[in-house]
């Protein structure tokens, strides 16, 4: 068995590409027809629930990571009942939500996304409990989140691999219905894929929708994040940023000698408090 190791660092800049790296990233310029793009637009949603049915529970694994990754998530509380309101913006099966809900008993978790089969997957799981999570089909760009989550009523949200699946032209109207339900001083933590990311280099021609912008081939889209653009959107949005990192992650593969770097932006944006907003 290849033995994989993970190198992982924080950057305040984007990596630096080699001359090969650039020189194909230039060389792929045309666009995807307006006509597909449109297409590709409409089928979004039917794009992911068959990328679920495909893959079931399966694809993604527990995210584990995220507790130690954001503090904000860990039980600290002002006294021990205080129940902490959290809002999974598109949650998938539950990869996230779920070692959240079993480690911390006093958690309670709204679950939306945009596929309604995900969304199902999430209500079979027994840690879905009336008391301790409601889940719901959501397309975070028009449908308004207050149908099913109290106006100002939750303290964290995560926006885990999920801004990079809407349209950049859609992006501000889910963060727009996010910070409705989020209440002044609460916190929006986040991770997606960042600029030149080893995904953005293996798309193939014919792949690219716009700046950073490409289509996958089952018809699912993923965008890649500068960290400028980035807090553009947040602050245009509202939010403030708190923290707004480039994670640099190497991934070596010993036996056949392979070096694949991700990148990724974690970041977290807060909401101002009524104080700091007057």
């Amino acid at each position: 068995m290849s033995e994989c190791v993970p190198r992982q660092s924080k950057a305040s800049s984007a990596r630096v590409l080699t001359r090969t790296e650039l020189d194909r990233l230039s060389a792929e310029q045309e666009l995807v027809s307006d006509f597909k793009q449109m297409k590709l637009e409409k089928e979004a949603q039917k794009n992911w629930d068959l990328f679920y049915k495909r893959n079931t529970t399966h694809f993604f694994k527990d995210r584990h990571w995220t507790a130690r990754e954001f503090e904000e998530l860990k039980a600290h509380r002002e006294f021990e009942s205080q129940r902490l309101v959290l809002l999974e913006a598109g949650c998938g099966v539950g990869n996230c939500i779920f070692p959240l809900l079993e480690d911390d008993l006093n958690m309670f978790v709204y679950a939306c996304d945009f596929s309604p089969r995900a969304v199902e997957f999430v209500k079979q799981n027994p840690l879905c409990c009336p008391d301790r999570c409601h889940a719901f089909q959501c397309d975070l760009t028009k449908d308004d989140l207050r149908e099913n989550v109290l106006e100002c009523s939750v303290d964290v949200v995560t926006l885990i691999f999920v801004l990079s699946a809407i349209h950049p032209d859609k992006m501000k109207l889910a963060l727009q219905n996010i910070s409705r339900v989020l209440k002044p001083g609460g916190i929006v933590l986040f991770r997606d894929y960042g600029l030149y990311d080893h995904a953005m280099l293996r798309f193939k021609a014919a792949s690219k929708l716009g700046e950073n912008f490409y289509v996958r081939q089952d018809g699912t889209r993923s965008y890649f994040f500068s960290k400028e653009l980035l807090a553009e959107l947040f602050e245009e949005t509202g939010f403030q940023p708190v923290v707004n990192d480039y994670i640099l992650r190497e991934t070596v593969n010993k036996k056949e000698g392979l070096s694949v770097p991700r990148v990724f932006l974690q970041s977290k944006f807060s909401k101002p408090s009524q104080s700091q907003s007057s």
